[in-house]
């Protein structure tokens, strides 16, 4: 699959969590972020979107501990919760 589209794939994927807010989040990150991102990145989040909402929301918030396969500049990044755009 070329880079365009996996993004689009990845783009789709990440906005069609099954709840607005997940869709939010997990969307909204990528719309930040991925147009920018490495093979390695997309890996990280093509694996991430595997996890479970409530665990990515979670570790987003505070509320759960991140594990350590997750930690790292981009867990970071999503962390912040900046690219959060609520129309």
């Amino acid at each position: 699959m070329d880079q365009e589209a996996r993004l689009k794939r990845l783009k789709f994927r990440a906005w069609h969590r099954g709840t607005r807010e997940a869709d939010y989040m997990v969307g909204g990150f990528f719309d930040a972020y991925g147009a920018g991102w490495t093979e390695a990145e997309m890996d990280w989040f093509e694996a991430l979107l595997e996890e479970q909402d409530v665990d990515i929301m979670g570790w987003a918030l505070g509320t759960i501990a991140v594990p350590p396969q997750w930690q790292g500049p981009l867990m970071d990044a999503f962390r912040k919760l900046d690219f959060i755009r609520i129309p």
